[in-house]
C-alpha cells in the first residue's frame, strides 16, 4: 500500500504555487537542479544562504498567511479589443437564429404528428379498406415523429439556441461596458 503524501508547507512550495511555477522553472531561476528544488520543497534539504537570498525578493510578494484570496483577475486586464467580441456575438446570434429556425420546423412537425395521433383512432375505425394502408403509414410516421430520439433532438436544439443567445447577450453587455470605458 503506497504511503499517503503530506502536503508541503515550505516557502519554496508557497512561492511555486503563488507564481504558478513548475519545479524546473524555479530551479532555472535559482540556478539549481529540478531535483534539488524538489528536495527543498519537500523539506528533505535546507535552504542555503545564497538560495535564501534569491528567494527573499519573491517571498516579499507572498500574501500573509490566512489572507483573503485575490479579487477578480480580470480587474488587472486591459480593456478587451471589441473586434473579436463583436465577431463572436454576431456568430452566436447567427447560429442561434439558425437553430431557432430549425427548432420552429421541428416544432411544426411535432404539432402535425400530435394532431395525427389524435385523429387517427377515429379515422382508422371508420376508414374504407383502400385508405387503411395510407392511414397506418401516417400512424407509423406520427409515432416516429414523437419518439424519444426526436424529443432529445428538440431539447438539444432548444438548449443550444438558449446557450448561444445567453452568450450573445453577455457579449453585448461586455461590448457596452467596453464602449462606456472608452468614453471615460
Amino acid at each position: 500500500m503506497p504511503r499517503k503524501s503530506i502536503p508541503s508547507t515550505t516557502v519554496v512550495q508557497a512561492l511555486r504555487r503563488h507564481f504558478g511555477l513548475h519545479q524546473f522553472e524555479l530551479a532555472a531561476y535559482l540556478g539549481l537542479t529540478r531535483a534539488l528544488v524538489g528536495h527543498l520543497e519537500a523539506g528533505r534539504r535546507s535552504l542555503s544562504g545564497p538560495v535564501l537570498q534569491q528567494l527573499v525578493p519573491l517571498a516579499a510578494h507572498l500574501p500573509a498567511p490566512g489572507a483573503a484570496p485575490a479579487t477578480d483577475p480580470a480587474a488587472h486586464l486591459a480593456p478587451p479589443d471589441p473586434g473579436p467580441l463583436a465577431a463572436r456575438r454576431a456568430y452566436c446570434q447567427h447560429q442561434a437564429y439558425t437553430l431557432r429556425y430549425e427548432l420552429k420546423a421541428l416544432t411544426q412537425t411535432l404539432e402535425y404528428a400530435r394532431r395525427w395521433q389524435q385523429a387517427l383512432p377515429t379515422l382508422l375505425a371508420t376508414a374504407e379498406e383502400r385508405a387503411r394502408p395510407w392511414l397506418l403509414r401516417r400512424q407509423e410516421q406520427a409515432a416516429a415523429d414523437l419518439d424519444g430520439e426526436v424529443a432529445a433532438r428538440y431539447h438539444l436544439l432548444r438548449l443550444r439556441a438558449e446557450a448561444l443567445e445567453a452568450e450573445a447577450a453577455g457579449l453585448a453587455a461586455l461590448l457596452t461596458q467596453v464602449a462606456g470605458s472608452d468614453t471615460k
